[in-house]
């Protein structure tokens, strides 16, 4: 099978692909499946003969999910992989805010070539630089994913008090949460009641500009907002005004623009959040094994388009078919596979939103006119037959 990077790619997980059955090259013709980080694809053909994209990284902005969905593409991404790096760098803008270190440090620049005057110097100034520790103040988290839960948890470790309000929270992530983290009823409460406030949501048409005046004006006076998120959570015209008026004591965030850098109290990080060389891996040996999966069984997990869909094999071959969520698409699948003498050993269907997902396990090899007749039946994207 080809895979095509459309980034570089971190080896540790290229290494994951048998060289003997794939071929990774940045370039290829037609490739079965495309493997990128921040690549931005909107402008780009995609191949016919592609079958699924990885992301290695969680945010999916820069792939055309719908274009890629009408062709019956999966997308993947890599969430929690680099939830780690995320979650000490959001710690480490807490403190950067909490200790004024970014305006301490500039003002230590400052003394250079004073010579033997500067330790003289250093204490006389510091008291300038006064801050707070963290310890004993209330964090709020909006959003207990992976990051979340992480931030929410070493937060309690830092001997903060931390409320959470995620009303998605999956069940697994309710599990990992720590049993001092309280549960608020709403953002607007947990907003009203904290000196931190850490963002992790996503981008949606709802939550664009979910921190504005409304919301500003429910905070307390000094409150620390962290967005580590998404730019455009964040109405920057608004969060003007709540800097000038002291509701925001200090903004960090790792998402700059211009307005924001002009900003007094904002202190801004060049998009560190998964910057590390472990995250990078830990997102490329994820990734690879969710196209490795989905390529050799057909099982998928953590797709943003389709619904997750995993069957341990009962046979050697194996069908799988991505349709439209309507009516008697499954009956009408069997009932062709029947008309064909072929029989279901296992299966299972999936769907997700108006997308549905069937795995078919079955007795015998399919032909290839035979996979074009399901193919034509009204409502499926793409049907593919897989041997061992």
């Amino acid at each position: 099978m080809k895979i095509q990077t459309l980034n570089k790619i971190s080896s540790i997980g290229l290494n994951r692909f048998p060289h003997e059955e794939y071929e990774i090259a940045s370039e290829f013709t037609n490739p079965d499946a495309l493997l990128l980080r921040s690549f931005n694809m909107h402008d780009m053909e995609i191949p016919e003969n592609v079958k699924a994209i990885a992301r290695a990284g969680a945010g999916v902005n820069n792939i055309p999910i719908e274009k890629c969905t009408e062709k019956g593409i999966v997308v993947f991404n890599t969430p929690g992989a680099n939830a780690n790096a995320v979650k000490e760098l959001v710690i480490t803008g807490m403190l950067l805010a909490a200790r004024r270190i970014p305006e301490a440090q500039r003002w230590t620049e400052t003394l250079k070539g004073k010579g033997d005057e500067v330790p003289k110097l250093v204490e006389k100034g510091k008291s300038d630089f006064a801050g707070f520790e963290l310890s004993g103040k209330k964090l709020g988290v909006i959003g207990l994913g992976a990051i979340g839960v992480m931030v929410a948890n070493t937060a309690v470790s830092l001997g903060m008090k931390v409320a959470g309000y995620d009303p998605f929270i999956s069940v697994d992530n309710a599990w990992g949460l720590a049993n001092d983290v309280a549960k608020s009823i709403s953002i607007d409460h947990l907003l009203a009641d904290c000196n931190f406030i850490s963002v992790h949501v996503p981008l949606t048409d709802s939550t664009r500009g979910m921190f504005n005046t409304e919301k500003f004006k429910i905070m307390p006076k000094g409150t620390v907002l962290l967005n580590f998120a998404r730019g455009g959570l964040v109405n920057n015209k608004d969060l003007k005004t709540a800097i000038e008026n002291g509701t925001i004591g200090r903004y960090v965030t790792d998402f700059p623009e211009e307005e924001l850098l002009e900003m007094q109290n904002v202190i801004c990080i060049p998009h560190l959040g998964a910057s590390t060389e472990e995250a990078e891996d830990n997102c490329a040996i994820m990734a690879v094994d969710q196209l490795r999966d989905f390529l050799e069984a057909g099982n998928i997990k953590n797709s943003v388009n389709f619904p997750d869909c995993e069957l341990p094999p009962s046979s050697r071959h194996r069908l799988v078919i991505a349709n439209r969520n309507i009516p008697n698409m499954v009956g009408q699948i069997t009932t062709k596979l029947a008309s064909k003498s072929i029989n279901i050993a296992d299966m299972i269907n999936k769907h997700k939103n108006e997308l549905a997902y069937n795995i078919i396990d079955i007795d015998q090899a399919i032909t290839e006119d035979q996979i074009d007749a399901i193919k034509k039946i009204d409502g499926i994207l793409t049907a593919r037959f897989i041997s061992k």
